[in-house]
């Protein structure tokens, strides 16, 4: 079967296509990279309470504000983190193998990106990492004026702690299925 001029131009066209994830790699990195920075004047709004404090009676309440600053960094940076695996496993598995992950003996094998399963399976950990987090700094604020609202509390923490370690199970059946 002999392949028409036009079929040859549209499928090279169909293949470099690809490059639009270019966008999206470029979007992702340059908005990782502000949110890490976001994230260190986070940490260092919650030092500044340490820095200011007056006497010791105010001790409390710049622990909780230096706590609250601190774990909303740690969601921010964890977001970061979720936009930096999403452009470099795009990047990988779109345009090209980035070749100093694969070289590097101390390069994270979190950054190395085989499918669009996988992608999606790493930026899921890190998400359910924010989501906890998320809770962790809402549970901080909450008043609690009666025993269903403890009640409710804890059932949340329970099913949280219960989705977090089915996560790390089936990790483990993952890797004990790809051992043997």
């Amino acid at each position: 079967m002999v392949r028409s001029k036009i079929e040859t131009i549209w499928e090279q066209f169909l293949w470099n296509s690809r490059f639009l994830v270019i966008l999206a790699v470029i979007s992702s990195l340059i908005s990782a990279f502000f949110l890490f920075i976001l994230g260190s004047v986070e940490i260092l709004k919650g030092i500044k309470y340490v820095v200011y404090l007056q006497n010791f009676n105010d001790y409390h309440l710049v622990k909780v504000k230096m706590v609250t600053h601190i774990i909303s960094a740690i969601d921010i940076f964890l977001i970061a983190t979720v936009l930096l695996i999403f452009s470099i496993g795009l990047y990988e598995l779109f345009i090209s193998k980035i070749e100093e992950i694969e070289k590097d003996k101390k390069a994270s094998k979190i950054l190395q990106v085989h499918s669009l399963d996988e992608l999606k399976e790493k930026i899921a950990k890190v998400i359910i990492m924010v989501l906890l987090v998320v809770f962790f700094k809402n549970a901080m604020e909450i008043t609690y004026n009666n025993i269903e609202d403890l009640i409710v509390f804890s059932i949340t923490i329970l099913v949280i702690s219960l989705a977090y370690y089915l996560l790390s199970k089936s990790d483990s059946l993952k890797k004990e299925t790809h051992k043997g």
